[in-house]
């Protein structure tokens, strides 16, 4: 029997063929991806920018209780989801710089393509005949 066909069978597939990128084990986020989150005794589910505000509160409420472990642990939490936020803004940025950077010169390009082939038709634009054998026009005066 085929090896290959044997291990496909028995092993679940991803449902890409292999033409994928390889992301080096990071998921491409944006500001809508939604996290699943285990606090230190709840359960939250939001963007990260939810899931800051949420711990955020937690930890302002058990501070205004007067439990600081917990509060703690809660804001250690928010600064978590604050740190993701800035590395997805980072990334957007950069992103869009990237963008920007490829869009400026794919603009160069075209327009030093442009420049080329007005020179190549100008070089192969044939000059106005000028006859040797006409004889020359009469100068028109005003008046």
């Amino acid at each position: 029997m085929n090896v290959k066909r044997m291990w496909t069978r028995h092993h679940r597939s991803n449902g890409s063929n292999g033409s994928s990128r390889q992301l080096n084990g990071q998921i491409p986020m944006n500001r809508n991806h939604v996290f699943d989150s285990h606090g230190p005794d709840v359960r939250v589910r939001g963007t990260a920018q939810q899931l800051f505000e949420k711990y955020l509160q937690l930890g302002r409420d058990y501070t205004g209780s007067g439990d600081r472990v917990a509060a703690e642990g809660y804001f250690q939490h928010a600064e978590h989801y604050f740190r993701i936020m800035n590395a997805m803004a980072q990334a957007a940025q950069q992103s869009q710089q990237e963008r920007a950077e490829r869009l400026a010169a794919r603009q160069q390009r075209a327009v030093a393509q442009t420049n080329e082939g007005d020179e190549d038709r100008q070089d192969q634009d044939p000059q106005p005949d000028v006859r040797e054998d006409s004889e020359p026009q009469p100068e028109l005066s005003e008046g």
